[in-house]
């Protein structure tokens, strides 16, 4: 809906209403924003979307003091316009409705059914805009036994199966299921949310039709189960923990060195040759019992130990450059500063600063997508709450003064 574009970017003529808090819609309507859509992101007056006070750590202002900015916050709400509109009165969902008339997609996370007492489901919408795109984001979607309940993202991880896929093995020193350490489900819920506008977009460009999306993270989670899902499926056993382990390679887990922790990732029997010989355990190479990945499989009680042992007999370093360069898939474990200071992430501008009214400047994890003609636009700091709300109406809405200040002094805005 934006008629002169700034810069030449893949979704500038595309509006957002955002109407979701928290993570998994502010994650898609992030990405639609680095993809160059306009996206107006609707907050509760007063105290706005719940993540902007889910710290420390927060945002610092030019004196060192914290300022209202989380940085859960600032970490999904960049690229957006921030209004702040109370929808539960009737002032606030005529100015949502006259918003979704000039705009392209509505996304919204709200319990199922609670937006319909508003007038502002996508029943009553599309009856105001046919060709509106209308994505609600639910912890277990709009229909089935589960659907009026709440979803958070590390119930829906134990749910849907990771939980039981992820952590040590049951037999061993801390054994038991583990959560990710990010909102995995969420995270992945924004995606397959991004994917989905992008779709009903492409259809509502060739044929005028808007569409309902209906995204449940708990559907999301058993979608990502992926090759533990299918091997489920074909053998009807459900797959066991392992931990860092490879349930069918070997050796393929962490090791401790001798000042840290590395990843070995001997996918073939020549790999697996070349890191004993590099440890000075060339005979473990000809041992009858490991000599295949099958047989390692099989004696990797017996193995693995030894393996072990070997690693810690070297530094991180020492490991990383000798397997690197013999051809043995390897990589470290990197806490975040070492994340950061990493000369590949920072090749690939990983992380970026932007201008920021309170602090002067934020930085911020850089956009993943690398495209080479309509390339990622960072035009827009994470907003302050309603920072934008009397430009928007003015612009947009065409609403004088007289009319936002009435607004202002009724608590609508």
């Amino acid at each position: 809906m934006q008629n002169s574009p700034q810069h030449k970017t893949a979704l500038g003529h595309i509006r957002v209403l955002d109407l979701s808090r928290v993570l998994a819609g502010p994650w898609c309507s992030q990405n639609l924003a680095d993809l160059g859509a306009e996206v107006i992101k609707v907050e509760r007056p007063g105290s706005g979307d719940d993540t902007r006070s889910w710290g420390p750590p927060y945002l610092k202002d030019g004196t060192g003091n914290n300022t209202t900015e989380a940085a859960y916050y600032l970490a999904t709400n960049r690229g957006k316009q921030a209004i702040s509109v109370d929808i539960s009165t009737p002032e606030g969902q005529e100015i949502i409705r006259a918003l979704v008339q000039q705009s392209d997609v509505v996304l919204e996370n709200y319990k199922v059914g609670q937006l319909s007492k508003y007038g502002l489901d996508y029943r009553s919408l599309q009856q105001l805009k046919p060709d509106i795109v209308y994505c609600s984001i639910t912890g277990f979607g709009q229909d089935g036994p589960y659907a009026q309940r709440a979803g958070y993202d590390f119930i829906i991880q134990g749910m849907g199966g990771l939980m039981s896929l992820t952590g040590e093995r049951d037999d061993l020193p801390g054994g038991g299921p583990q959560k990710a350490g990010v909102a995995i489900t969420d995270l992945m819920t924004g995606m397959y949310a991004t994917i989905a506008v992008l779709a009903a977009l492409t259809h509502r460009d060739k044929t005028g039709e808007g569409q309902y999306i209906d995204m449940a993270l708990l559907d999301v989670q058993v979608a990502m189960l992926a090759n533990m899902g299918a091997n489920y499926l074909q053998s009807g056993k459900a797959p066991q923990r392992w931990g860092n382990a490879h349930p069918n390679i070997v050796p393929y887990q962490t090791f401790a060195t001798s000042d840290g922790h590395i990843i070995v990732a001997a996918g073939n029997d020549t790999q697996y040759r070349k890191f004993v010989q590099i440890g000075g355990r060339e005979e473990l190479a000809d041992d009858e019992r490991f000599l295949t990945n099958p047989l390692r499989v099989q004696h990797r009680d017996v193995l693995v130990p030894i393996l072990a042992d070997m690693v810690k007999t070297k530094t991180k370093t020492d490991w990383i450059t000798t397997l690197e360069s013999s051809g043995v898939p390897c990589g470290a474990i990197n806490n975040l500063d070492e994340v950061f200071h990493d000369p590949q992430v920072q090749a690939r501008h990983m992380q970026i600063d932007m201008p920021h009214p309170s602090s002067g400047s934020v930085r911020l994890v850089g956009s993943p997508m690398k495209l080479s003609k309509t390339p990622v636009q960072y035009v827009q700091p994470p907003p302050l709450l309603g920072q934008h709300t009397e430009h928007c109406l003015r612009t947009l809405l065409h609403f004088d003064d007289m009319k936002i200040a009435n607004l202002k002094a009724i608590g609508v805005i």
